[in-house]
């Protein structure tokens, strides 16, 4: 017996003189004949692990959370807490602002446990992140911001895709299309609204993605050129708009829009006209002169045409 302690005292004093002092945390187990560190030591089941790494959490000491989670993970990744940890990791992410960082370990619980209870959930916090990056919230890296396109295009975009018949897609899809419309990218913009439309007829984004993708059709179209089948397109879609949903806000300001489209294709229809005139085809020119005058009699390029009908009379 003194023999035993005498042994277990000179390994102490051994190991107190050996062990770097880097080291210093060590302890030794007899109960496992080990040395452990406290730093990297993990709880003796998932579940006793993540009540640990949740209690972080709750204090509001999210770098610890993370820490423990991620040892829950690394030590039982099969799990069910594993899945736990993940979104747990997303959470603290999302508390410190770093949110792309966030998205992504919201993305990884999806990926990687695909049995979660949290579908829906994380889908909504992957969704109201992106709504952030859309406000104006910059992709960070290290503290300092990132000269990257605006990340809710590929946030947006991936919460479709994670649930594409799920309530959250039709307003992410719909976001996804405003974000490309403010971009300046129209042509994709109008593809993205017509998404809207014909996969989620039933949705209450539907009358606001008909009127977006007739604005949208309405910037492509040239100011006045000889080519209007992009303006009529426009004035088309925003008259069905109109048709269809006669009583909402829209409404007033697609008509405001059908009338600027009419006042741009009678500056194209009057370019038309000229152009025959002066090939002297004054019966082309006469039809185009007159369907400014039906068709936009209010427009100021119908003064214009109305004088030439006058000339063409004469000739």
């Amino acid at each position: 017996m003194k023999k035993t302690i005498f042994c277990l005292i000179l390994i102490t004093v051994i190991s107190f003189f050996t062990i770097p002092m880097g080291y210093a945390y060590w302890i030794w187990t007899p109960k496992t004949g080990s040395w452990t560190n406290p730093k990297y030591s993990v709880k003796p089941n998932p579940k006793e692990q993540l009540k640990f790494s949740l209690e972080f959490y709750e204090q509001g000491k999210y770098k610890e959370s993370i820490n423990e989670c991620r040892k829950l993970i690394r030590r039982y990744p099969r799990a069910y807490e594993a899945a736990e940890a993940q979104f747990y990791i997303a959470l603290s992410l999302e508390k410190l602002n770093k949110l792309y960082a966030a998205y992504q370990a919201h993305q990884q619980v999806l990926d990687k446990y695909p049995f979660s209870a949290r579908i829906d959930e994380i889908i909504e916090h992957q969704l109201k992140i992106g709504e952030a990056f859309m406000s104006g919230e910059k992709r960070k890296a290290l503290g300092m911001e990132l000269p990257v396109e605006n990340p809710s295009l590929e946030i947006f975009r991936k919460v479709v895709e994670n649930s594409t018949y799920g309530k959250f897609a039709p307003k992410a899809q719909y976001l996804l299309a405003v974000t490309l419309k403010h971009l300046g990218r129209f042509q994709e913009a109008r593809d993205e609204f017509e998404k809207v439309v014909t996969t989620y007829p039933d949705s209450e984004w539907v009358a606001a993605a008909k009127f977006q993708a007739a604005d949208s059709i309405g910037r492509i179209a040239p100011k006045a050129d000889y080519d209007q089948e992009l303006t009529k397109e426009a004035k088309e879609k925003f008259e069905q708009f109109v048709g269809s949903h006669p009583d909402t806000s829209l409404s007033r300001e697609a008509e405001h829009q059908i009338d600027s489209l009419k006042e741009k294709e009678a500056e194209g229809n009057l370019k038309i006209a000229e152009f025959y005139e002066r090939q002297k085809r004054y019966e082309p020119a006469r039809i185009y002169y007159q369907e400014i005058v039906d068709n936009c009699y209010y427009c100021s390029s119908a003064r214009k045409a109305r004088e030439k009908l006058k000339e063409l009379e004469k000739k």
